[in-house]
């Protein structure tokens, strides 16, 4: 299964989204999860997730310092099994470029959307981690049961 998180510039939410994922699967002892995360635009294209999404996560453990923003491709609609929206804005846009024929694999990542963090305080990305943890165990619950 291949999962890619999408949300605006790809440095708060999904890049979150991609480390707690990815931590979740490998305490877990599951492969075969290819876990990635884009942007909707390429705003900070090559740069790494905002220091405040870093230090958040950090403290629970998440390292995200490897992580590099990136533009969604078209070629993502093809190589990804699920593309997961952070919220309905991006899911429109996922909706809008999306060939018809992959359009099954399109959905929000929770049934809410993922408040953007990013000109909010700190206090802001520990609201996104706490709903990204949470979406990520029932996400990995559903990817375990199939």
């Amino acid at each position: 299964m291949r999962i890619l998180f999408v949300c605006t510039g790809n440095i708060c939410r999904s890049p979150t989204a991609e480390g707690v994922l990815r931590r979740q699967v490998e305490q877990a002892g599951l492969t075969g999860l290819v876990i990635d995360s884009a942007g909707t635009h390429g705003y900070h294209q090559g740069e790494p997730p905002d220091p405040r999404a870093v230090q958040a996560a950090a403290h629970r453990g998440y390292d995200l310092s490897g992580l590099r923003a990136r533009k969604l491709l078209e070629s993502d609609y093809e190589a990804f099994d699920l593309l997961l929206a952070m919220d309905q804005g991006h899911l429109r846009i996922l909706e809008r470029h999306c060939p018809p024929h992959h359009r099954a694999k399109l959905r929000r990542f929770l049934e809410r959307d993922v408040p953007d963090p990013y000109y909010g305080d700190g206090d802001g990305f520990e609201t996104v981690l706490n709903l990204i943890e949470s979406g990520c165990m029932r996400l990995l619950a559903e990817q375990r049961s199939r």
